[in-house]
């Protein structure tokens, strides 16, 4: 592919600067006009040489372009390629590449707030902050093993048990809270549950807006879990519609209530519905049952529903429930599950984006406290052990772990070996 002739060539670029260029194919046709712009190493994303073409919109003629770069001797990148050669060239850390992989795929609002302050580097800060701290007190551990002959203060041990104990802390915190908010990512699931015939397909349909399920007055008209995504406010839900729970002889109904189950444990919020126009049975008293034995951190709502119809049910049985009908009206019901995820929402504390990132302040953390049992009991050598694991796990997040570190402390705090 050709440029104007005043550009023919990289040194006829002044780095970063836009130029308004026509592109021609090998025949020299005329493909384009182009912005054109030189990013010289390492001033670029991957650090290395690029040139950014920003053609008019559109599949044809971007693909005209990219046509005539392929014949001229380059190929395509790989997926991920740029992050990694970014990665690699010391652009950015892995939490930073973890980020704008999320980012491209994110479908909510909240997700990309999140995943924008981690391209700013504040998951990589926090994660330097602990780094920092963990390093500068195994400094102190090993200088007091190696140079047991140097005046060290009376209460370093009681020093480094309160910088452990604030360690732990805010750790724990940070996992805590990324936990509890894990579904900003990825989007919260929402399970519906109750016998067959309450109204849960219909509820699904009102609040998709949409006929996504059957609804049929036959019991047991689903059989299996179907799954829908929808945006309340700024929050992306899967909303799982499951197969109604009670006993059955039929082996694939029994299938689809066990995957029923399996969805409650498995939801972030679950939407229990009761039939307002029948009497409640042994079966409505085994849903609530479960719904008591369900983890304690998951937010359930109860919904009594048919409210049109006579009331036959026995409210008693319910606490804090809504009353709706499904077939009418689910502005209730929406106006709870925002209130829900907006109270998810509700700080800009530093929040965990990924599995890998979650495992390794978990496992840092229990190394810490691991840590902390065996400095009480003396056992300096083991102390840093667990102290240098520690150090690893926290920094799998963004880099790895640099043994020098530890003796530029110890040599650049205490000025030992002078």
């Amino acid at each position: 592919m050709h440029v104007a002739q005043k550009l023919s060539n990289k040194k006829d670029f002044t780095p970063r600067r836009a130029y308004l260029c026509t592109l021609y194919d090998e025949e020299k046709s005329v493909i384009d006009e182009a912005i054109v712009i030189y990013f010289k190493s390492p001033n670029s994303f991957t650090g290395e040489d690029i040139v950014e073409f920003q053609c008019h919109g559109g599949l044809i003629v971007a693909d005209m372009v990219l046509n005539e770069v392929l014949k001229n001797g380059v190929r395509l990148a790989n997926p991920g390629e740029f992050s990694k050669r970014a990665f690699l060239n010391g652009k950015i850390d892995l939490s930073r590449a973890e980020a704008i992989s999320k980012l491209i795929e994110t479908k909510s609002v909240d997700a990309a707030k999140i995943l924008a302050r981690q391209l700013k580097g504040e998951l990589q800060d926090f994660v330097n902050q602990v780094r920092d701290d963990l390093v500068e007190i195994l400094a102190f551990v090993e200088v007091n093993i190696d140079y047991a002959e140097e005046d060290l203060p009376k209460d370093l041990m009681k020093q480094i048990e309160q910088r452990l104990s604030n360690l732990i802390v805010l750790l724990k915190k940070s996992y805590d809270g990324s936990k509890a908010r894990e579904g900003l990512i990825e989007g919260f699931r929402v399970c519906i549950v109750g016998k067959p015939n309450v109204g849960k397909s219909s509820l699904l349909n009102s609040l998709l807006n949409y006929d996504r399920a059957i609804i049929s007055d036959i019991a047991g008209t689903t059989r299996d879990t179907i799954e829908e995504e929808v945006r309340i406010g700024t929050h992306l839900i899967k909303i799982v519609d499951t197969a109604g729970i009670r006993e059955s002889d039929d082996a694939i109904e029994k299938i689809g209530i066990q995957r029923s189950k399996d969805a409650i444990n498995s939801s972030d919020i679950v939407i229990a519905i009761f039939d307002n126009s029948r009497e409640e049975d042994s079966e409505d008293r085994a849903i609530i049952k479960m719904l008591e034995e369900s983890k304690s951190d998951k937010k359930i709502i109860k919904l009594l529903n048919k409210i049109d119809l006579d009331s036959k049910f026995d409210r008693d049985l319910l606490d804090d429930y809504l009353e709706i009908s499904a077939k009418k009206d689910s502005g209730r019901l929406i106006e709870k599950l925002k209130e829900i995820l907006d109270a998810n929402n509700m700080d800009d504390s530093l929040m965990l984006t990924s599995k890998r990132q979650m495992t390794s302040v978990e496992k840092t953390y229990k190394e810490i406290e691991m840590s902390k049992t065996v400095l009480n009991e003396g056992e300096l050598e083991l102390f840093a052990f667990h102290l240098n694991e520690a150090i690893r796990e926290i920094s799998l997040i963004t880099k790895n772990f640099d043994r020098d570190e530890i003796l530029d402390k110890m040599f650049g705090s205490f000025c030992l070996g002078k």
